[in-house]
């Protein structure tokens, strides 16, 4: 039976199992320190099923238990050989091969016409001033990682959040000014179906 490449926490598992040996809970507050969950769904239950799925492809392995005071004994991880390799080729193909998303906003603006120009025109910047909201949260992250000490590298995940965003904000301006002064291709058509 083989491992289907479908859940990002697998991947996230198994990369930080890569760096050392670490029973679940040290895996999600390691995970929330470093911002991880901003790109990965996290929750417990999810993580825990997961590490059991790892397990029983044997992409993982029950290395050790742990007993700290009064806790219950917490069972220690560590990679396998076939979950290093499961982790560069999954990292390989992410990077490389662009997969087909489906995000909700795309969705959305694909039917933007269905509104009415001026309500199109409040959402759409309702969503370019939220954008440049999370830009301005995101730009104190990482300047907060950046004085922490840690290197480009370990936030780089971040840097392409914020062209995303800045891509986005962009394109919500041009489309914000196009619908306001009516030149976005067919708005004579949209303002008169809307009247």
């Amino acid at each position: 039976m083989s491992f289907k490449r479908t859940n990002p926490l697998a991947l996230a598992v198994l990369a930080l199992l890569s760096e050392r040996a670490m029973h679940p809970y040290e895996m999600a507050q390691t995970m929330r320190e470093r911002h991880q969950e901003e790109v990965i769904k996290l929750n417990y239950g999810s993580l825990y099923t997961v590490v059991e799925s790892l397990r029983k492809h044997e992409l993982i392995t029950a290395s050790a238990t742990q007993k700290a005071g009064n806790r219950p004994e917490r069972t220690v991880y560590a990679v396998t050989d076939a979950g290093t390799e499961e982790l560069h080729d999954w990292l390989r193909e992410l990077i490389a091969v662009p997969a087909k998303e489906y995000p909700r906003f795309e969705a959305g603006i694909s039917l933007v016409g269905l509104l009415p120009p001026g309500e199109a025109l409040t959402v759409v910047e309702r969503r370019e001033r939220a954008v440049g909201e999370q830009i301005v949260a995101l730009a104190a992250l990482i300047e907060q990682l950046s004085t922490m000490g840690l290197p480009q590298l370990a936030w780089i995940e971040l840097d392409y959040r914020m062209a995303m965003l800045r891509a986005e904000r962009s394109w919500l301006t041009w489309f914000a000014a196009a619908t306001r002064k009516g030149t976005v291709g067919g708005y004579d058509y949209w303002e008169g179906k809307h009247r």
